[in-house]
């Protein structure tokens, strides 16, 4: 029954974003690359601070098929602390430079809580997308800004903040409880005129392992806002942690858990591994314009 409304939700809905002028046409599954210049994110944390490193990530990631590039300078993992503004929008500059000048017309997300770096990276870089994690509740100034832009906005539900997230969690029923976040949040970014709004449902972010099984198989309640829905679970505990292995050898997990959310209606997978999420909406579509 559920495979049935994830291809309405594909193939019948007509879902765009408002990029700089451009469509993004969200009536298939899109990718969106990660690229974290942080030097403790759980994953890659490290890799990519250098500008010249992460414009050969970029490419890389474009080259296997990602729709849009998520770049992060403040680390957001389990303690992580809160980072400063000026420190955020230092660390971002130069490789959101190089990455603009490389591919002008490239959809860019930054994945940022705080306003003032929004607004430097959205005025001097035509920033595409703000990604917040806390969907303004860490920087009041966020929801007036992207108001005043008119720039898509990703809002995510997490349980306090970065550093105290994960300290016992608790739900009466963790779905109800997100549904009703994300109707406050809606009705609070319409009465302010932003028009595109993107929900993610937070996968890991103050959830228990359990809890986020419990929203995985739960998350088709979202597909009631007629929003689009962002999931990013690539290489979380929540699949390294059940499996019994590292980070590094949660890809497998990670592609099983895509085609189930993909099933379930999301609309872009935020993922590590930009080719291997590709194959699978590949596959998904294939198998659901067969089944029509």
């Amino acid at each position: 029954m559920q495979k049935n409304r994830a291809k309405d939700t594909f193939f019948s809905k007509n879902r765009s974003v408002n990029c700089r002028g451009k469509l993004l046409d969200l009536r298939t599954p899109k990718v969106m690359g990660i690229l974290n210049i942080t030097p403790d994110s759980f994953y890659d944390g490290g890799r990519y601070m250098d500008p010249d490193v992460a414009l050969d990530k970029v490419k890389e990631m474009v080259d296997e098929g990602a729709d849009i590039i998520d770049i992060g300078g403040a680390s957001t993992r389990p303690g992580a602390a809160i980072m400063d503004p000026v420190d955020e929008s230092a660390r971002l500059t130069p490789v959101v430079s190089v990455v603009r000048e490389h591919f002008p017309g490239l959809i860019i997300s930054i994945d940022t809580y705080n306003a003032a770096v929004a607004e430097t990276m959205i005025t001097n870089f035509d920033i595409d997308i703000i990604n917040d994690i806390s969907a303004g509740e860490m920087d009041p100034q966020m929801i007036p800004l992207i108001a005043k832009l008119n720039v898509p906005y990703i809002i995510m539900h997490m349980k306090g903040v970065p550093g105290d997230m994960q300290d016992h969690p608790t739900y009466e029923n963790i779905t109800d409880e997100i549904v009703r976040y994300f109707s406050e949040k809606k009705s609070i970014l319409h009465k302010k005129g932003v028009t595109d709004v993107l929900i993610d449902p937070g996968f890991g972010f103050g959830k228990t392992l359990d809890q986020n099984y419990e929203l995985l198989n739960q998350s088709y309640a979202f597909q009631m806002f007629e929003l689009p829905v962002v999931a990013g679970i690539s290489r979380k505990s929540m699949v390294y942690n059940l499996l019994g292995i590292s980070s590094e050898d949660a890809l497998n997990g990670t592609t099983a858990v895509h085609m189930i959310l993909l099933e379930k209606g999301v609309n872009i997978l935020r993922v590590h591994d930009v080719r291997e999420a590709r194959e699978a909406i590949t596959i998904f579509q294939k198998t659901h314009k067969e089944s029509n």
